[in-house]
């Protein structure tokens, strides 16, 4: 991949040097910061930091929205199958719900500080305390039709909460390939200081609108990199929906 990405860019500037050189005699020069040539780069230049930029910024922030709305789900679910046991018989009920409040708050209490500290997997107590409550709601004697209805939905639920750890383990560690952002930089560091490039010397207010433009530049690129780890940074993905769930739980009856 940056073998191929070097010799695409290699080659890219050898057409323009071959083109200029073979134009040169058929033409005049455009040298002037205001010409032809300085607009079109700078247009194209513009075009593709945007580019490079929505990427950067919008997948990561979907993927963390997303990963908010999997977690959610997956809380409402243990509160669904925490419902459930209310059908189940007394010397059953206790020892699942106290699974149920045991999980939630390992990943309130636990889990997340290992996630938001960088680690890139799941712990594997995460899955023995799913596989223990699973196990708890199998071993569960249905004497009626209630009871196993009852039962069957809260492994239903469990089963659900499997599906959403497994998409959380998927979004562990950088959401976006190293590439992607190198180049986000690269386009805006070049969108800086393109105006020298083109020969312009900005001074007095276009020199200031220019610094304004690579603070916002600069505060662009560090969300970029903040949100790029939906488990770190400022823009965390939290564990509320588990914390929400404990307070829940603990007003059903």
């Amino acid at each position: 991949m940056l073998v191929s990405s070097v010799v695409a860019a290699l080659a890219a500037v050898a057409l323009v040097v071959l083109a200029a050189v073979t134009f040169r005699r058929f033409g005049r020069t455009d040298g002037e910061p205001e010409g032809a040539t300085a607009g079109h780069a700078g247009a194209m230049l513009s075009a593709l930091f945007l580019i490079f930029f929505a990427v950067a910024l919008i997948v990561p922030w979907t993927s963390s929205d997303e990963e908010t709305k999997t977690n959610a789900a997956a809380a409402q679910s243990l509160v669904e199958a925490y419902w459930d046991t209310t059908q189940l018989p007394a010397a059953d009920r206790g020892p699942v719900r106290e699974e149920i409040r045991g999980y939630l708050r390992y990943v309130r209490d636990r889990e997340w500080p290992r996630l938001a500290g960088g680690a890139e997997s799941l712990d594997a107590e995460g899955w023995r305390r799913l596989d223990t409550l699973r196990t708890r709601l199998a071993r569960v004697r249905t004497t009626d039709e209630q009871t196993k209805d009852a039962r069957d939905d809260a492994v239903e639920r469990v089963r659900e909460v499997y599906s959403a750890r497994r998409q959380t383990a998927a979004n562990l560690g950088d959401v976006l390939p190293g590439s992607v952002l190198v180049l986000t930089v690269l386009t805006g560091l070049l969108m800086i200081v393109f105006p020298w490039l083109a020969g312009a010397r900005p001074a007095g207010m276009p020199l200031v609108l220019l610094g304004v433009m690579a603070a916002v530049l600069g505060v662009s690129l560090f969300m970029c990199f903040d949100l790029n780890n939906l488990f770190g940074g400022s823009f965390t993905v939290k564990p509320d929906a588990y914390a929400d769930a404990l307070e829940e739980i603990a007003r059903i009856p």
